[in-house]
């Protein structure tokens, strides 16, 4: 017997969580245990584990049937008849992300599926497009910046025409926009599901995650980044390198500037239409060295006898 799993907890969010809590929760999550940036041993069942509850709990739809249903699976709907048609499930070969559990495929009768066929009927046949079919792709911050294209391995799940599943790996070779935002779709048209009766093929929509970026933190198309600088630069102003995507650029510090305070560069975010730009938000940290020489004390000594600036005041 398959095991419930409490999704919500999965995903560490209560019951009434709106989709958008939801949707930033596995974000969050799953950038954590992404299997080509967390190497631990369990980061690869936890990072299935999470776009299992994603899958159900970021889809209303599936999200309902769950919430009725869940706790209750094996009694109601463990004898129900699995879904008919064409269900696919998409995932990397490298992670292997999309093996559900018992538990899901027993609630939702098998493999991961997306979009609705319509059914139109001509002529004595029932013309049905192909469903539309998600997959996740993670690229880089630099990728997103200037765009590039990749080359991506794909598993397809489905039926045959006697009904057995198969599998079937296919490469796609895929263009990454400039300014492509976290969390978007690229579609890929007539890559999804096949059609019946003559009807065209479904799409095939690849969403975007942009792996966490050592320098910078991402929020639509604004960069924050933090630097260090000296008392004296804080006190007195000063020029200082900041990166940026495309490089390092000086900054003007002026004088007097505060620990925590926050400097806008204009136009050095992610692109966001041709020729604009987000913005870069540089945090500003002032730091004291840990050791002293004999001189620095002495001239913080002087410096504390004439300084009549007390910050507690």
């Amino acid at each position: 017997m398959a095991t419930y799993q409490d999704y919500y907890a999965t995903l560490g969010v209560g019951k009434t969580a709106t989709q958008e809590e939801i949707q930033r929760a596995y974000r969050k999550l799953a950038r954590k245990y992404h299997p080509d940036i967390n190497k631990a041993s369990d980061a690869e069942e936890k990072f299935k584990q999470l776009n299992e509850a994603y899958e159900v709990l970021g889809d209303p739809e599936k999200r309902t049937r769950y919430d009725q249903f869940g706790s209750g699976w094996d009694g109601q709907f463990a004898n129900q008849e699995q879904q008919s048609g064409d269900t696919v499930r998409f995932h990397f070969s490298s992670a292997d992300p999309g093996q559900f559990s018992d538990f899901f495929q027993n609630l939702f009768g098998g493999g991961w599926s997306f979009g609705n066929e319509t059914g139109l009927k001509g002529g004595g046949t029932t013309r049905r497009r192909g469903r539309d079919h998600e997959a996740g792709i993670s690229i880089t911050l630099a990728e997103a910046y200037h765009g590039a294209r990749k080359t991506i391995e794909l598993e397809r799940v489905e039926a045959d025409s006697s009904g057995r599943p198969v599998r079937n790996r296919r490469n796609y070779d895929v263009t990454i926009p400039l300014g492509v935002t976290d969390g978007s779709l690229i579609r890929l048209a007539g890559q999804g599901g096949s059609g019946s009766g003559g009807a065209e093929s479904g799409d095939l929509f690849l969403r975007i995650s942009i792996l966490p970026d050592t320098r910078f933190s991402l929020n639509g198309h604004d960069l924050t980044t933090t630097i260090d600088i000296t008392p004296w630069e804080a006190a007195l102003g000063a020029k200082v390198q900041v990166p940026t995507v495309d490089g390092r650029i000086n900054l003007t510090i002026p004088s007097g500037t505060q620990s925590g305070q926050t400097l806008r560069v204009r136009g050095k975010g992610m692109p966001v239409a041709a020729g604009r730009y987000g913005d870069l938000l540089v945090n500003v940290r002032i730091v004291v060295p840990k050791h002293l020489t004999a001189r620095e004390r002495h001239l913080f000594e002087e410096l504390a006898k004439e300084s009549l600036f007390d910050p507690r005041t």
